[in-house]
């Protein structure tokens, strides 16, 4: 209470001009307030809206081709053992040639790479999917100098 009578007393002495520059004032800082606090967060957003709205359809129409493309996979006939190996080899000498070799151990495929291209690989990844039904599992690469890849991949089989 002591400091709400100081300051109406305060007010009191003010002539009427130093009032109205205070009143000024104060109506000038909750206007400032008021933009930055409530105004201007909405205009950003009305502005960056539509881009933001394109960004997200972009993203839907891939999600959904992806959907599709998964759709389309998974009501393939699932090939046997018989059939994927040796489209999973014709896959690795097309695309990768001698600088892949595989190992197979049971339901998985070990590829080993060595300076390997982004592309070839990215290739034979996509035939192995839709030709052999193979899906990575796990992948140890690593950049060389030359910007190539080795490592290996491990790949699972369909069941």
């Amino acid at each position: 209470m002591k400091g709400l009578n100081a300051v109406s007393e305060r007010w009191g002495r003010l002539a009427p001009r130093e009032r109205v520059s205070v009143l000024l004032a104060g109506l000038a800082v909750a206007a400032a307030l008021g933009w930055s606090l409530l105004l201007s967060p909405a205009l950003q957003t009305l502005r960056t809206a539509p881009a933001q709205h394109d960004r997200f359809d972009a993203q839907l129409r891939e999600m959904q081709a992806m959907q599709a493309q998964a759709t389309a996979l998974s009501k393939l006939p699932r090939p046997s053992r018989t059939q994927t190996l040796p489209a999973l080899e014709a896959a690795v000498q097309q695309r990768l040639g001698a600088k892949a070799r595989l190992v197979v151990a049971g339901e998985h495929v070990t590829v080993m790479l060595q300076g390997v291209s982004a592309d070839a690989l990215a290739q034979c990844l996509a035939q192995m999917r839709t030709e052999a039904r193979a899906v990575p599992t796990e992948a140890k690469l690593e950049r060389n100098s030359a910007g190539l890849f080795e490592g290996r991949l491990l790949l699972s089989l369909p069941q």
